[in-house]
């Protein structure tokens, strides 16, 4: 065995490289739009929040909508070629953003340049005529943002599947770990290069360049994987070592083979019968917008209460520190509840849903984001804060999913995870676009809209951390009053 371990070829780490690099320049490509909003797009568009809340909502649910055939797609394809469709569909409407400018001096007439919209004087232009460039404008990001979502849907399904093909088991989990390191990695590294490629370059050509590294992805991957029979780069110990699975894979499969002839399936309308569903809809339903609001909300509001543009250093500081904490933080979110597993001998749910009810308590936080920042005028506040609540967001989701097999049997696990998708991306367009529209509202009420001591538009943030801080205690609450103890779903 030593022997063969000094003559194995680690092609499968290669691969796995690749992955977190595809998984880096997904969660990249989602945030240009957000780190470029405020201080590029909104004033050369004439947006207002709202417009910028119907996108981002938009995006929301249709990317929990595409999430639900992704999987089924990949396998359809194959790896290789999902893949690379995956991608390069997403790559494409990253740029195609680019061209959103272009695009709506094609529609709206007296705008016959993109040189003409960048100059358009306000003041002088007619009121029919902005609204032209708004609409049309919207219109055409909704339709570059669909197309990005239908291609990001697919690049965890076909990363876990490349870890499936090239792991045995027993390394399969690090190997996701490493890979799903990528979404950490984008968002700290996003705040770092696009706001300054925008700035010396144009936003165009922040969704470009960054769009086009997932072109650039596409050619390494074309080489660099085969399945591991095919490829030349694997030999014959490494093989040996992928496939050492194989025989109780085998018998795995044929048990659970047995199993699933036992276990009866479950229709979608029959899934909704069970109060187990309905915890697990109230669990995504409540908090998956929360994470998405402060994803695409935060670098506008740095800019919007503080004066720090995604552009300057001081905001780059703010949001890549939010994330910085996100990332460390919600490490353990794995292990607390093991501890009350192993240690105090709670069952699995009980343990579980302790650990949530204290993850539950992270995004508290956020009701001090607002006061402290505004008291000390100082964004660090808020930046800490919103930390805290999205590293207990990510440790709250990871045990979320976890509760689906503590309840239901494994033929109903894919449905239920499904349904669970859907509620999440309903509940974030609802958070988005009532986010967007309250914004403006209180925005142009000015000192006649107040809320706790706060006037205008401060007034509107701190009613959306309000709702963000409890959403999740809220959630967990209906969750523990619908299935109070551990109970199996019996089909």
């Amino acid at each position: 065995m030593s022997t063969q371990k000094k003559l194995m070829t680690n092609w499968r780490w290669w691969l796995c490289s690749l992955l977190f690099v595809a998984t880096t320049v997904n969660y990249l490509d989602r945030q240009v739009l957000s780190l470029t909003y405020e201080e590029f797009i909104k004033p050369e568009f004439h947006w207002t929040d709202a417009h910028y809340g119907t996108i981002t909502s938009f995006f929301s649910i249709f990317y929990a909508i595409c999430c639900l055939f992704a999987g089924k797609f990949i396998d359809w394809m194959g790896t290789k070629k999902g893949y690379i469709i995956a991608i390069a569909v997403w790559s494409f409407g990253a740029v195609l953003h680019a061209a959103c400018g272009w695009g709506t001096t094609l529609f709206v007439d007296g705008v016959d340049s993109v040189a003409a919209l960048k100059a358009l004087d306000v003041a002088s232009t007619s009121s029919n005529v902005l609204l032209a460039i708004s609409t049309t404008s919207v219109y055409l990001f909704l339709l570059c943002r669909g197309i990005l979502a239908l291609g990001e849907a697919g690049n965890f399904p076909a990363a876990i599947k490349v870890t499936a093909e090239y792991f045995p088991k027993k390394d399969r989990a690090f190997a996701t770990s490493i890979f799903n390191a990528g979404a950490s990695v984008g968002a700290l590294a996003a705040p770092l290069c696009i706001p300054p490629i925008a700035k010396a370059l144009g936003w165009e050509w922040a969704f470009i360049i960054i769009g086009g590294l997932g072109f650039l992805w596409i050619f390494f991957w074309q080489f660099m994987y085969e399945k591991p029979e095919k490829s030349k780069h694997v030999n014959a110990a490494e093989l040996e070592y992928i496939h050492q699975d194989d025989e109780a894979e085998a018998a795995e499969a044929q048990k659970a083979a047995a199993d699933a002839a036992d276990e009866k399936s479950i229709s979608l309308l029959a899934a909704f019968k069970f109060k187990q569903t309905w915890a697990f809809i109230t669990g995504k339903f409540f908090t998956d917008g929360v994470w998405w609001f402060f994803l695409f909300w935060a670098p506008s509001y740095f800019q919007n209460q503080f004066g720090h543009k995604a552009s300057d250093p001081m905001g780059q500081a703010l949001i890549f520190t939010l994330y910085a904490i996100v990332t460390v933080v919600s490490i353990f979110g794995g292990y607390l509840p093991k501890i009350f597993v192993e240690k105090k001998g709670m069952n699995p749910y009980a343990g579980r849903m302790r650990a949530m009810l204290i993850f539950a308590f992270f995004p508290v936080a956020a009701l001090f984001a607002q006061p402290l920042g505004m008291h000390f005028n100082s964004a660090w506040w808020p930046a800490i804060l919103i930390g805290l609540a999205g590293a207990g967001h990510q440790a709250w989701s990871a045990n979320l999913f976890s509760t689906i097999g503590d309840m239901f049997p494994k033929s109903t696990v894919a449905t239920i995870t499904g349904i669970g998708a859907m509620a999440g991306g309903v509940g974030s367009m609802i958070i988005q676009k009532v986010a967007g529209n309250l914004f403006v509202h209180a925005e142009e009420m000015g000192s006649a809209f107040t809320f706790f001591g706060f006037e205008g538009k401060p007034a509107g943030y701190f009613i959306m951390f309000c709702f963000c801080g409890i959403a999740y205690v809220l959630a967990w609450s209906i969750m523990k009053s619908l299935v109070p103890k551990y109970k199996k779903v019996n089909i």
